[in-house]
């Protein structure tokens, strides 16, 4: 079954490095979000980009925590992890702070904004190229642990 999943991440830290995971191509529609249209989005009010949050999360079937610096402290990624959960979808989370971002920097290791019983990858590589290759070989499965252990919460 093709999944579909909503990538959560801190849009201005962490859209570089959110492009690179979505370009694995490992789900169904993956493409990086247009900043233009987050851009938009974001300077209306609270009500709109719930809405808008809810709207894309409702066909999906996990959301991916993409956890850099400073993304546990993000209110909208709280809220996307929140909603997930009531909308009964799958939650997981990967560490992206060891890919590179448009500098060919790489950021310190963020706190983990998820609770201890969603999965988590988080590479043991620290070269850019291999964290990449390390996600990209595991991220299918941790979304299918993290909707199968989703599916055991009523």
């Amino acid at each position: 079954m093709a999944r579909k999943v909503f990538y959560s991440f801190h849009f201005n830290e962490d859209n570089w490095r959110a492009g690179q995971v979505r370009n694995i191509g490992a789900f169904e529609g993956d493409k990086p979000v247009n900043g233009n249209k987050w851009e938009e989005v974001k300077e209306k009010s609270d009500e709109v980009i719930k809405a808008w949050i809810d709207k894309n999360l409702v066909d999906k079937s996990c959301l991916v925590v993409l956890i850099g610096e400073n993304t546990s402290s993000r209110k909208w990624v709280k809220y996307e992890i929140n909603k997930a959960w009531e909308l009964k979808k799958g939650v997981c989370g990967i560490y992206i702070n060891k890919l590179s971002d448009s500098s060919g920097k790489q950021s310190k290791k963020g706190s983990n904004p998820l609770a201890s019983y969603i999965p988590i990858f988080e590479s043991d590589f620290s070269t850019s190229s291999y964290v990449y290759d390390d996600i990209k070989n595991n991220i299918e499965s941790l979304v299918e642990n993290a909707i199968k252990i989703r599916s055991q919460y009523k």
